[in-house]
């Protein structure tokens, strides 16, 4: 039992990644408030995540939203990128809640696209969203998040996937001798394989081996931090395969959602490489789609630059679910 007093109708929301937790409360018709980010390696379970946050702001709210970095199916949900499980059930049951929703964390993104605004998203390139069609969000982060926003009867239907694990397909000289180092250890490559934070560091280490240098092991923080500084022209060469991969990729996805309300980019590392990003080959590569090139280079694509929009997403599918 987690002892505390809120408001009445007050909600719990949360976008529970493979590496942090953000939380956050709301009333039932109000703004988020006391948003707060954990180190999930710091709790044993979500519950002592929860417990720690519930406790710190004296709240006993009674309905939650969670986002989670995974698939979502049955009353057990396990991380993908994480050591973090819990049951539905179980979870409701500890923190009191009449009600508790479990949603994949992109399909909170998605959910959250209608509430943002202009100034929530930093535009790259050209492309006109046209209101009645599907939206897509994906976004390197731990993994790969992939979903979709569908228009139906006046509403919204957000459907997660798991995008993130398909295949790989190099598209140029250098990104399949980047394939041929990562397949010596693992013989599968998918999109997560090189878009997430993993999978930089993996980029970086395997232009290493292909120039004949002894890979040096940096994590993908300090090589995001190098290639901004241009302190390091490798680390800048394995952003540069980062992006052009990520627009190719969102391409690709655009291709098979048709959708031509926009593709957003979501995820901690787009937004810190942002200024990268912009210059970069990932429009170029999005567009990149012959003979169906003028379908996607009508779609604008833009990254999302909110602090927490998965909140949001989580916030609406309670009010509505």
């Amino acid at each position: 039992m987690i002892d505390g007093e809120s408001a009445p109708g007050e909600l719990l929301v949360a976008d529970i990644g493979g590496t942090r937790m953000r939380v956050g409360l709301a009333a039932a018709s109000g703004e988020l408030h006391d948003i707060q980010v954990f180190d999930c390696a710091a709790y044993a379970t979500p519950l002592a995540a929860f417990a720690a946050y519930l406790a710190s702001v004296s709240a006993c709210p009674r309905a939650a939203c969670l986002a989670v970095a995974g698939p979502v199916d049955g009353d057990l949900v396990a991380f993908t990128n994480s050591r973090w499980r819990f049951s539905q059930a179980e979870l409701r049951s500890a923190l009191q809640l009449e009600r508790l929703l479990v949603r994949n964390d992109f399909e909170a993104l998605a959910l959250a696209l209608p509430f943002l605004r202009a100034e929530d998203l930093h535009p790259i390139g050209g492309g006109a969203a046209r209101a009645d069609s599907p939206r897509l969000v994906l976004g390197p982060g731990t993994g790969l998040g992939v979903a979709t926003l569908v228009p139906h009867a006046g509403a919204w239907i957000a459907l997660p996937g798991e995008g993130g694990h398909a295949g790989f397909a190099p598209q140029d000289r250098i990104e399949t001798a980047i394939a041929g180092v990562l397949r010596r250890s693992s013989p599968r490559l998918c999109n997560e394989s090189i878009l997430s934070g993993s999978g930089l560091e993996a980029v970086y280490q395997a232009l290493a081996v292909i120039e004949g240098d002894r890979p040096v092991r940096l994590d993908a923080v300090a090589i995001g931090t190098a290639a901004l500084a241009a302190s390091d022209s490798r680390a800048l060469r394995a952003v540069d395969v980062f992006c052009a991969v990520l627009g190719s990729v969102a391409g690709d996805m655009a291709l098979i959602t048709g959708a031509r309300g926009g593709v957003h980019v979501g995820g901690g590392i787009a937004l810190r490489l942002l200024p990268l990003l912009d210059r970069s080959r990932f429009r170029a590569r999005f567009e990149d789609k012959a003979p169906q090139r003028a379908y996607v280079a009508a779609i604008p694509t833009a990254v999302i630059i909110a602090e927490t929009p998965a909140l949001l997403g989580a916030l609406a599918a309670l009010r509505v679910g």
